[in-house]
């Protein structure tokens, strides 16, 4: 069995995650990758994050005294075919200082496919200075599934305050539930030239339009500003699975641009490739 990975186990690179789950890939795909000295080396990264679903997870800490907790918080995700293992939530995408009293922080969570959200555990280690926690709620987008999904808690994770529990399972609310048009996984191929200056620091978007009007959102393709320094340099390839609405089966156009600033934000783009993926990786 073949388990590539290629992707930041780091709380400050790619999706702030520490733990990957890995699915297998053909032994020939491995070895095609290393002989083709062409490819890129995270090729195989992408392969498997094509095959894993992408979830938002929101976490609001309400807003009472002492509702904050210093503690280390951890969620598992239970679908109708498997569960995401426990998943430290370290690196909020909001905030520098997590689970604070009356905020609201963002992580993403990556899983193989774990079928419809049946229920969460959300829980912290009790470790710390003030570790007692009042969880509001937490709210869970899958746009590969065209869900949005919230599960109402309101009720304290203290060993001092309620039932003295420091972990939970919580079911959705069914009335709160947001059902829409499941998005699909991209993969987008972006050239830059090899002149003299072509290489940009600057926050590079895309847009796709397909046809009847229907367009995607205008979606990063740097998770931060680490990923804008090592990408798009001059003379360079670099490949990225972005999640977004599902346009159809003919592009019709894309709108590519950056958001300017910084030193070196000026960009010579010599082409983008776009390949629909389908639902199993192809």
């Amino acid at each position: 069995y073949y388990f590539p990975c290629q992707r930041w186990l780091a709380v400050e690179e790619d999706d702030g995650q520490i733990v990957r789950e890995l699915v297998p890939v053909d032994e020939a795909f491995v070895k095609k990758d290393s002989e083709n000295d062409g490819q890129s080396p995270a090729t195989l990264g992408l392969e498997q994050k094509a095959k894993s679903t992408t979830y938002t997870v929101k976490v609001k800490t309400g807003d009472k005294k002492n509702a904050g907790t210093d503690a280390n918080v951890f969620i598992t995700l239970y679908g109708s075919k498997d569960d995401t293992g426990i998943v430290s939530l370290k690196a909020s995408k909001i905030n520098k200082n997590k689970f604070e009293r009356g905020k609201v922080d963002e992580f993403t969570v990556e899983s193989v496919d774990i079928g419809d959200l049946k229920k969460i555990k959300i829980g912290h280690d009790n470790k710390g200075n003030s570790t007692g926690w009042f969880l509001e709620w937490v709210e869970i987008d899958a746009p590969s599934l065209g869900q949005c999904l919230k599960f109402p808690c309101g009720r304290w994770l203290d060993k001092s305050e309620d039932d003295g529990a420091v972990e939970r399972i919580i079911f959705p609310a069914k009335l709160q539930t947001v059902e829409y048009i499941p998005f699909v996984p991209y993969e987008i191929t972006v050239y830059t030239s090899d002149i003299f200056g072509a290489g940009t620091d600057a926050d590079v978007f895309i847009v796709l339009y397909g046809s009847d009007g229907i367009c995607t959102q205008q979606k990063s393709l740097c998770l931060n500003k680490r990923e804008q320094r090592m990408y798009f340099e001059r003379n360079s390839v670099n490949q990225f699975i972005v999640e977004l609405e599902d346009v159809g089966d003919i592009i019709e156009k894309i709108r590519i641009g950056h958001k300017g600033g910084g030193l070196n934000s000026g960009w010579h783009l010599d082409r983008v490739t776009i390949r629909r993926l389908l639902p199993n990786g192809k």
